[in-house]
């Protein structure tokens, strides 16, 4: 730091004695030095209230006759000091959490879709065997609920802490849910698992029909315009189906109906809640088996699910068993692997899902259960698919 100062009488002790015995000091001026035309000057004092510092004393030195190169002195004021810059690129955390989250989802989607085949092909094995769809539906919902009973009771999956007001909000959940699982089985239990799952694919178009006329969703245009060939392609195939039933036909959209139903008061229900989605699932399936099993007991019975039996066992063996326990099983899985999907997706994107997933569902089935399918069916279901796709890029 450079500072000058003025010495004048008033800084030293007010004695005679010493102002006789001591000469005062004469005013000195500190000085910066000032090359011009290779001449160094110090004519210029500086007075400064401030602190100055140096920046940069590159190529500084005092006056040397061998020195012939000029010298230049940079300074500021304490309090004007430039600005540091400092260039950081810190990488994007928000695009890589987006990048883990649709991985994350994709991997939901395929093991849910992979799920879904496995317990289609098993469901249809064990309707053809005991053509009871109430019973295979409850079963179905006791084997989940027993499962995740035995996953909670041995810690291998976290117990949900839940109150009064989350069962009460899950009860139309479960409603939905019973009505939509039910009549999706007594419709396979009819026709053919291809035939089912193509008039199932129209449920985009129940979706944005219900969100629009019953939540006051509004959709762009083309959302409405890719509903046409989805409506239309599920009526072709549905026409031009050789086993056509009308039960069958039916259930399928009864189930379409109630799946929308559950999948938005799913997403409400899932909002500000503790309860992950696997153990909302678990959750809904045994308040389903509650309001399930009055109803099929009074529809079919125990007595025709004895006679049934006997006949199923005699015919099949001991596969039959096997049959019953995967499909239940594999309902389960698939269905707790969709409600954690749920947990991070729209219902509409769910609904999207579950109808790219039909796809897979109807080759598989054809090929493994040799259905009959003539040309203008197939082209009934490609039109219904293409609808989807273009729904989906609608949506995007």
């Amino acid at each position: 730091m450079i500072s000058s100062g003025k010495l004048t009488a008033s800084s030293f002790p007010a004695s005679d004695s010493i102002i006789r015995k001591l000469p005062l000091p004469k005013p000195r001026f500190l000085s910066l030095p000032n090359a011009q035309n290779g001449k160094w000057s110090f004519n210029h004092a500086v007075f400064s209230q401030k602190p100055i510092y140096i920046s940069s004393i590159e190529k500084f030195a005092l006056p040397m006759k061998t020195q012939k190169r000029g010298t230049e002195c940079k300074a500021y004021e304490a309090d004007r000091s430039l600005p540091l810059e400092i260039n950081i690129e810190l990488p994007d955390n928000q695009a890589k959490f987006e990048a883990a989250q649709k991985l994350k989802i994709g991997i939901y989607f395929a093991t849910w879709w992979a799920l879904n085949v496995v317990f289609n092909i098993y469901n249809k094995m064990v309707l053809n065997a005991f053509p009871y769809p109430w019973l295979t539906s409850t079963l179905s919902l006791a084997t989940g609920s027993l499962m995740m009973l035995i996953s909670w009771a041995t810690r291998i999956a976290e117990a949900p802490k839940t109150d009064m007001e989350f069962w009460k909000t899950l009860l139309p959940v479960a409603v939905a849910h019973t009505i939509g699982h039910v009549a999706a089985t007594v419709s396979m239990s009819k026709v053919a698992v291809s035939f089912t799952h193509i008039i199932k694919s129209g449920e985009p178009a129940f979706s944005v029909l219900v969100s629009r006329f019953l939540l006051g969703e509004m959709f762009p245009v083309e959302v409405y315009l890719s509903l046409l060939p989805i409506i239309g392609g599920c009526a072709l195939a549905a026409a031009t189906e050789l086993n056509f039933n009308m039960t069958g036909f039916m259930g399928a959209m009864i189930s379409n109906l109630a799946f929308v139903f559950r999948n938005i008061f799913s997403k409400k229900g899932m909002k500000g809640k503790s309860v992950s989605g696997m153990n909302y699932y678990a959750c809904l399936s045994m308040l389903s088996l509650l309001i399930l099993t009055p109803f099929a007991i009074a529809v079919e019975g125990p007595k025709m699910w004895a006679v049934g039996w006997e006949k199923a066992i005699s015919q099949n063996g001991p596969h039959f068993v096997w049959w019953l326990a995967a499909q239940s099983v594999f309902y389960h899985l698939y269905n707790q692997v969709s409600y954690m999907s749920l947990d991070q997706i729209s219902p509409l994107t769910f609904s999207i899902g579950n109808t790219m997933k039909r796809i897979s569902v109807i080759v598989t089935s054809i090929i493994i259960f040799h259905t009959p399918i003539q040309p203008i069916n197939a082209i009934g279901a490609a039109i219904a698919i293409l609808g989807t796709f273009l729904y989906s890029q609608a949506k995007q």
